[in-house]
């Protein structure tokens, strides 16, 4: 990961171009990298073969996260999403997660779970015997078709068997395991399924029918850890820090707040995945799926206080990748990896639940505190002004008069703003 600094003073205060050309100087950025984080990255040849029916591209705003220590490591970690505040969010929290030493974070080996189906199985407790019976050739057989793989040390690892009693009568389940390195592994789970299923039916005395990657990737954890100092909380530091406590049991008690609150913790993993072309359904799905597996929908983080630190910590799967899929087809996704000092997939997987942390923390501190509105809104105004119409020279005095007459809406933005050309074509024609 990368060495250099993150906690770089007054970023936000630079031009974009003055922001560009420090990030050119301190991380080797070249021309075209700039140029990518200009234009989006994406071409539309490119887009053309990466889904059907191509009629063009979209793009969000990348910015970066200042101030976070990962493992004893400065990161700066690159965010795109259309959201306002969320990555002002995570570099406050961030700084105050490194006045108690950053985060320390540490993932799984990239292993993925692949599923295969066999219905029609007439004793499936038999066909679970003579499954077993083969286990060394069903290894082999997984192997031999992730020769790259094993040549990098990764590969098979083994499966597990069961026996499903379903409305459609009874099923046998094989799960399997393969180590993908930094890919997020897709492709390559789903190949093996396609080459064990034939032989696993025959076995079970069945019929194969679905052969397929799982995206709730449990053998793929991810945690994070940070201690934040409650002198750094403010002037009512040890109240603050009593109310995150009782905002995060809410958490735990109410499945309504329970889901805003995972919501504010992908906001940050799903903004470094946009940056870096990951899969972010599979790592929502998964995610939420291990919300639930006590049986109640519950945070994926929790909060204690601990002497003169509120501790919390962060437990999900993440099955990121830093190569391979559409990793690097958007020029953008590399200098987004090559800002986080081309992270290892593991590494990868530990900056996000790291950011993740640090996201939730900050939303809970605004809620207890400020309350969501107040920094938010600020900057959401921006985005309305723009809605509206507003020309980029006219969007400060538009949001002025919204936060003026605490009026913050689309309408509000569209009447200032024909308020502020009639009063300019007033003053240029006397």
């Amino acid at each position: 990961m990368q060495s250099k600094g993150s906690g770089i003073s007054g970023f936000y205060k630079l031009s974009v171009d003055e922001r560009r050309k420090l990030l050119a100087k301190e991380y080797g950025l070249i021309e075209e990298d700039l140029k990518a984080l200009e234009t989006g990255g994406l071409g539309i040849d490119v887009a053309d073969k990466m889904i059907e029916n191509v009629i063009g591209t979209i793009a969000y705003p990348i910015g970066v996260a200042t101030n976070f220590l990962v493992n004893g490591k400065d990161v700066l970690v690159p965010m795109a999403l259309e959201e306002a505040s969320v990555v002002a969010a995570a570099s406050k929290a961030a700084k105050i997660a490194r006045a108690g030493g950053g985060f320390t974070a540490v993932a799984d080996e990239p292993v993925m779970i692949g599923t295969v189906q066999l219905v029609d199985v007439r004793d499936p407790s038999e066909a679970v015997y003579r499954i077993n019976e083969k286990r060394n050739e069903i290894i082999r057989m997984g192997n031999e078709v992730l020769p790259e793989i094993i040549r990098k040390a990764g590969g098979f690892k083994g499966y597990d068997l069961k026996v499903l009693y379903t409305d459609s009568g009874p099923m046998v389940e094989l799960y399997f395991y393969v180590h993908v390195l930094d890919a997020m592994g897709a492709n390559t789970v789903d190949t093996v399924a396609e080459t064990l299923a034939p032989y696993l039916a025959d076995l079970a005395g069945g019929r194969y029918l679905l052969r397929i990657i799982s995206n709730y990737a449990i053998r793929r954890m991810a945690r994070a850890h940070a201690r934040f100092p409650i002198s750094e909380l403010g002037e009512n530091g040890s109240r603050v820090a009593q109310d995150l406590i009782h905002a995060y049991n809410l958490a735990r008690a109410d499945v309504f707040r329970a889901v805003t609150h995972n919501k504010g913790i992908m906001n940050g993993i799903i903004a470094v995945a946009n940056a870096i072309f990951n899969d972010t359904r599979a790592i929502e799905a998964g995610a939420h799926a291990y919300a639930c597996r006590s049986g109640g929908y519950q945070p994926l983080t929790s909060y204690r206080i601990d002497g003169d630190y509120v501790v919390g910590q962060i437990e999900l799967p993440l099955q990121v990748a830093t190569v391979g899929g559409s990793v690097g087809l958007n020029r953008v996704s590399k200098v987004a990896l090559k800002l986080m000092g081309n992270p290892t997939s593991k590494e990868l997987a530990e900056i996000m639940a790291s950011v993740g942390l640090a996201q939730n923390f900050a939303a809970m501190y605004a809620l207890v505190t400020e309350g969501i509105q107040k920094g938010h809104m600020k900057l959401h105004a921006r985005s309305l002004a723009l809605s509206a119409g507003a020309r980029i020279d006219e969007v400060d005095e538009v949001v002025r008069m919204m936060i003026e007459k605490n009026t913050i809406s689309y309408d509000a933005a569209k009447g200032y703003l024909e308020k502020l050309r009639s009063s300019k074509g007033a003053s240029q024609h006397p």
